[in-house]
C-alpha cells in the first residue's frame, strides 16, 4: 500500500462508519416511535432489540431514555407541522376545519401514546410547546368561524381548542380499545368535533 492510498482506505473506513451509525441512528428511532406509540412505558432493552442493535450501540446515540424520547417527539412534531402546513384551509370555516381535524386524526392516531411518554419524559413547558403551531392553526380557523358566524362564540375559545383535542385523543384510545374502527374514526371525530363548536 502507496503512502497515498492509505488515507484514502482510513477515510472510506470512516464514512462507513458514519453511515452505519446514521442507519442505526434511524432504525433506533423509527423503532422508539413505532413502540412508544403503542406502549408510552416501552424500555430501551425492547426499543433497542426492535431496531436489531444492541444496547452498548443505542446508549452510544442516545445517552438516556429521555434523550431518545425527546427526539422521537421532535421529529413527530416536524412531521405533524409539516403534513398539516400543506392543508387547504381556505373556503368555509366548518369546512376546513373538518379537513383539519381528519388530518390531524391521522397523525394523532399515527403517534399515539407518545403524548404520554413525553409528558412522563420531558418537562411541561417543552411538551406545551410541541402543541403551540397545531394549536394555532386550529384557533386561527376558529376565530375565523366566529367572525363569520359560523362556529360558537359563547363559550371560552381555549376551552373549544382543548375539546378538540379531548376528541382527537379519545378517539385514537377507542380505536386501541376496539370500541370503534380505525376507518370509521376520521368522520366520526369530524362530526363530533363540528358538533361542538357549531354555532
Amino acid at each position: 500500500m502507496t503512502e497515498a492510498s492509505a488515507p484514502a482506505a482510513d477515510g472510506a473506513r470512516e464514512r462507513a462508519k458514519r453511515a452505519d451509525a446514521l442507519r442505526n441512528i434511524e432504525s433506533i428511532v423509527e423503532s422508539a416511535t413505532a413502540l412508544l406509540a403503542l406502549d408510552p412505558e416501552a424500555n430501551l432493552k425492547d426499543i433497542a432489540k426492535a431496531a436489531g442493535v444492541g444496547r452498548v450501540t443505542l446508549y452510544g446515540h442516545f445517552d438516556s431514555r429521555t434523550a431518545l424520547v425527546r427526539e422521537v417527539v421532535a421529529r413527530a412534531i416536524h412531521d405533524t407541522n409539516e403534513r398539516l402546513a400543506t392543508l387547504d384551509l381556505d373556503g368555509d370555516p366548518r369546512d376546513a376545519l373538518g379537513r383539519l381535524l381528519e388530518a390531524t386524526w391521522h397523525l394523532t392516531h399515527r403517534y399515539g401514546a407518545l403524548t404520554v411518554a413525553g409528558s412522563q419524559a420531558l418537562p411541561p413547558a417543552e411538551l406545551r410547546r410541541a402543541h403551540d403551531e397545531p394549536e394555532a392553526r386550529v384557533l386561527a380557523l376558529l376565530t375565523r368561524g366566529r367572525d363569520a358566524g359560523a362556529f360558537r362564540a359563547d363559550m371560552p375559545i381555549q376551552w373549544q381548542v382543548s375539546v378538540i383535542q379531548a376528541i382527537l385523543h379519545g378517539a385514537s384510545a377507542a380505536v386501541h380499545r376496539g370500541e370503534i374502527d380505525v376507518d370509521d374514526a376520521p368522520a366520526l371525530v369530524r362530526a363530533t368535533a363540528l358538533a361542538a363548536v357549531s354555532a
